[in-house]
């Protein structure tokens, strides 16, 4: 074999190794997010806002103080006119399907979110500042433990404010107040702390049983409010109660009289 076939079959044979080598690895799409999108991408157009309600503060989620990677967190006690500006994150499919700290089941395509000392459940609005966007996000979950991270969305509130590309953004994060969401964070484990009488449209009227209830009870009877879709109501409610001895004691005082035994609230 002469040295000029030897040359060519020399190129041929690396011209196909270099055919056969596999590609290098592409870099992560989301380097800044806790893992990668859905196979199934939604539009911002199709991701709801969370709707604000009353739900009352339990202890699920709300451990305080709190411990994680070293750091000790506390969940705050006030949250009202709670305001901050920092640095947004987001998780998706890893997480999809699993419990969030209350116990809730993630769904990555909801408006939810992660916060370190907001308390749970509660709802903000959270305006990404480089475009304006804005999402409202029922925060459910804890995290991000990330020192340089304010607040971890969804995958679908993080596409909604349009920072999935980029994995993290600069946002403002609003608490939204809600009428009528009680603290229940202190209350012992299977007792409860109030018995419901009712709920009226009209507030003359729920201070107007109020007023005939408290004549019979010792225990405090109390009217609050609380946004109902486009309405507000007067929830009228005895408590808080110590146990449930004293709860049964009350009921039946008050079907007695006629006012019926009410809803007591876990």
């Amino acid at each position: 074999m002469n040295t000029r076939l030897l040359v060519i079959l020399a190129l041929v044979t690396v011209a196909i190794a270099a055919c056969t080598a596999l590609p290098p690895k592409p870099a992560s799409r989301y380097p800044d997010a806790h893992d990668g999108a859905p196979a199934e991408t939604i539009g911002a157009h199709e991701i709801l806002d969370a709707v604000p309600r009353a739900d009352p503060l339990l202890a699920a989620g709300n451990k305080s103080p709190y411990t994680v990677n070293g750091v000790t967190y506390e969940i705050l006690r006030d949250h009202s006119n709670y305001r901050a500006r920092g640095v947004a994150s987001w998780y998706g499919t890893k997480f999809n399907g699993h419990e969030t700290s209350n116990g809730e089941i993630f769904d990555l395509y909801q408006a939810t979110a992660a916060h370190r000392t907001l308390p749970i459940p509660c709802y903000a609005r959270v305006t990404n500042l480089d475009n304006g966007r804005s999402v409202v996000v029922r925060v459910n979950d804890r995290g991000p433990f990330h020192a340089d991270r304010l607040i971890d969305l969804s995958y679908g509130a993080a596409v909604k404010l349009g920072y999935v590309e980029q994995g993290t953004a600069r946002v403002e994060v609003e608490v939204l107040e809600v009428a009528g969401s009680d603290d229940r964070r202190d209350a012992v484990g299977g007792a409860y702390r109030y018995l419901q009488l009712g709920a009226f449209g009209s507030e003359s009227s729920a201070k107007r049983l109020q007023d005939e209830v408290q004549t019979l009870l010792s225990a405090p009877v109390s009217v609050s409010q609380v946004q109902s879709g486009d309405a507000m109501l007067y929830r009228v409610r005895v408590g808080p109660v110590a146990d449930g001895k004293e709860l049964l004691a009350l009921q039946q005082k008050l079907a007695e009289r006629g006012y019926g035994a009410g809803q007591p609230l876990p």
